[in-house]
C-alpha cells in the first residue's frame, strides 16, 4: 500500500518564501531524495520514475520530494520499489487519489512500461498474510502472483494505464488463474529407470530412498551408472503436491530463475552443481544473501557428483542444512532463513584411479593414496547419509539384454503408496514432518518400535559396525520405509536387516 505521507512535497510558493533568507538553506530547493537504506538500484529509481511520469503524461512536480522507506535499518534492494514511489509521488501531488489495501510492485521503464521482477510470489504471499486485498504487478508477473488465490491480481502494462484504473476512468480487469493446482500431471524425465541396465540390488536401494527422502552415497568405478542412476530419482519420487510446489516454485522466484510461460515448477528439483562450486553457492550468499543450491534442491534432489573433489568447506557447511532441513545467513544487514529440505545424492569413485577393488581393472594407486582419498569426506557427514551402495562395474550380457526393467512410472506408484501411509501416519505434525527422513527422535521412539528380535539384531549391529546414535536412528527410520514399501503396520526383523546392510562398513 502507498501511503501519502510516505512521500513529502513542499509548494514552490514556500521555498521562494524562505530562500529570502539566503542562499546558503540549499535544502529548500527543488529535490528528490530517497531516505531508508536504498541500494544502488532504488536510488537509480529516481531517474526512472521521473522519466516515467513525464513521457506518461502527467506533471512531475517542480517541488522538494522525499521518499521514505520505513524502516530505515533494514536495507531496500531492487527495481520493485519504483512503482509504489511513482504512484506516491502522483497521489501526494493530487493527480490520483489514495486506494485502500492495495499493493504496488513493478519496475519502471523510462518510456512509462512495468517490467517484471524477481521475488512476485513471495511478495504476493506476503501481501495476502498482511491482510492486502488488490495487487497491481507487471503483466509479466500477473500468472505468478495469482497462484495466490487470496488476493485480486491485476496485470499492468504501462504507469498511464494504472492511473486512468485509479482515476476511475479505465477499469482494469482482475487475472483468473489458468492453472488447476489440483489436478497435476507429472512431467516426463529425461531418464527412466527401465533405461538402467543390471544393478537391480542400486534400483531397490534408491527405490527405499525415495519413498522415506533418504540420503544415499553411491561408490563405484567409472562408467558402472552411478550418474544415469542419480539422474533417474526425481522421476521415481511423489508428484509435488499444491504446497510442495508453491514452495519450490517462491524458492525460484526470489531467485529469478521463473518465466511467465512457467509460473509454477510442477516438477521435483534436480540440482548437480560443478565440485568447483564455493560454500556461498551451494548454501546461498551474498552481501544481499541470494538460495543456494541446497535451497533451490528443496523438495527435490541435490545430486554431488566426484563426491572427494569438493572441498572439505564445502563438503562441512551441509552438514546443519541435512540435520534441520533449513539453511541460515547472518550478515550485518540482517538474518535470512531458507528452506534446504532435499535429498542428497552422492556419487564417487573408490580411489583416485577410480578401480579400487574392481574384479576386472587393477588398481593403480597405493594404500596411502586410497585411504587420504577417501578420507577426504568426514565422519560426520558420512554418518548422516543412510543408504551407502557399492555399484559395480556391469556385466556384457545385462548390457546388451533387449528385455526391459519396471519403468520409472511402475516405481514411482509404489513409493507414492508408500508416501501417502507416512502421510497418514504423521498427518498430526500439519505437516512439519512429511516423510520418514523428516522425524526427530520422539517420533522415531514412537512410530519405529522394534520386536524383542529385532532388538538384538539392533545390538548385535552397532556392535560390529560401531555406529553412532545418529546412525542407530537412522537405520530406525530406514527400517521404517523399508515396513512401508511392503505394506507392513510394524518393522520386521527382514526389513531391518535390510536396512543394516545399506550401512558402510567402515568407519562413519
Amino acid at each position: 500500500m502507498v501511503l501519502k505521507d510516505s512521500v513529502s512535497v513542499y509548494p514552490m510558493q514556500r521555498q521562494n518564501h524562505l530562500q529570502n533568507f539566503g542562499h546558503n538553506v540549499g535544502f529548500l530547493w527543488p529535490a528528490y531524495t530517497i531516505v531508508g537504506l536504498p541500494d544502488a538500484s532504488v536510488n537509480e529509481s529516481r531517474e526512472r520514475v521521473r522519466s516515467a511520469i513525464k513521457n506518461s503524461g502527467f506533471n512531475f512536480p517542480m517541488m522538494r520530494i522525499t521518499v521514505n522507506l520505513a524502516p530505515a535499518d533494514l536495507r531496500k534492494e531492487g527495481p520493485a520499489y519504483d512503482l509504489p514511489i511513482a504512484v506516491g509521488i502522483l497521489m501526494a501531488s493530487e493527480q490520483v487519489w489514495p486506494t485502500e489495501k492495495a499493493l504496488f510492485l513493478g519496475e519502471l521503464s523510462l518510456d512509462g512500461a512495468i517490467r517484471h521482477v524477481d521475488g512476485m510470489l513471495s511478495m504476493a504471499s506476503a501481501a495476502a498474510h498482511h491482510g492486502y486485498q488488490d495487487l497491481f504487478v507487471p503483466a509479466a508477473d500477473a500468472a505468478e502472483a495469482a497462484l495466490i488465490q487470496e488476493v485480486n491480481v491485476y496485470p499492468v502494462v504501462t504507469l498511464a494505464d494504472l492511473v486512468r484504473h485509479l482515476q476511475g476512468l479505465v477499469a482494469m480487469i482482475r487475472y483468473e488463474t489458468q492453472f488447476d493446482l489440483e489436478n497435476v500431471e507429472p512431467p516426463s524425465y529425461a531418464v527412466n529407470f527401465h533405461d538402467i541396465r543390471g544393478q537391480e540390488h542400486v534400483k531397490r536401494a534408491v527405490e527405499v530412498a525415495a519413498a522415506g527422502g533418504h540420503n544415499v552415497l553411491l561408490s563405484g568405478p567409472p562408467g558402472a551408472g552411478k550418474t544415469l542412476i542419480a539422474r533417474a530419482m526425481p522421476g521415481i519420487m511423489p508428484r509435488l503436491s499444491v504446497d510442495e510446489a508453491l514452495e519450490v516454485t517462491k524458492i525460484y522466484s526470489v531467485a529469478g530463475m521463473l518465466t511467465p510461460e512457467q509460473p509454477l515448477l510442477r516438477y521435483r528439483p534436480f540440482r548437480a552443481p560443478h565440485h568447483t562450486i564455493s560454500h556461498a553457492g551451494l548454501v546461498g550468499g551474498g552481501s544481499w544473501p541470494r538460495p543456494g543450491e541446497i535451497s533451490l534442491a528443496h523438495r527435490g534432489v541435490l545430486f554431488l557428483d566426484e563426491l572427494p573433489e569438493f572441498s572439505s568447506r564445502v563438503l562441512e557447511v551441509m552438514r546443519q542444512p541435512l540435520e534441520d532441513k533449513i539453511v541460515t545467513i547472518s550478515r550485518a544487514t540482517g538474518t535470512l532463513t531458507f528452506p534446504a529440505n532435499f535429498m542428497l545424492v552422492a556419487a564417487m569413485n573408490p580411489c583416485p584411479c577410480g578401480f579400487y577393488g574392481d574384479p576386472v581393472k587393477e588398481c593403480t594407486c597405493s594404500p596411502s593414496t586410497v585411504t587420504r582419498y577417501q578420507k577426504r569426506i568426514s565422519g560426520p557427514l558420512l554418518d548422516r547419509i543412510d543408504i551407502h551402495l557399492d555399484v559395480p562395474r556391469v556385466e556384457y550380457e545385462k548390457l546388451t539384454n533387449d528385455r526391459l526393467g519396471e519403468s520409472s512410472e511402475t516405481v514411482r506408484q509404489r513409493v507414492e503408496t508408500a508416501r501417502e501411509r507416512q502421510r497418514k501416519r504423521l498427518a498430526a505434525f500439519n505437516g512439519r514432518i512429511q516423510a520418514n527422513a523428516d522425524m526427530g527422535p520422539g517420533e522415531v521412539r514412537e512410530y519405529c518400535k522394534l520386536d524383542d528380535t529385532g532388538k538384538n539384531l539392533m545390538k548385535a549391529a552397532m556392535a560390529q559396525l560401531g555406529m553412532s546414535a545418529r546412525a542407530f536412528h537412522r537405520i530406525l527410520k530406514l527400517s521404517r520405509t523399508i515396513a512401508d514399501l511392503a505394506g507392513a503396520e510394524s518393522i520386521q526383523t527382514a526389513h531391518l536387516a535390510e536396512a543394516i546392510q545399506y550401512r558402510p562398513r567402515q568407519r562413519a
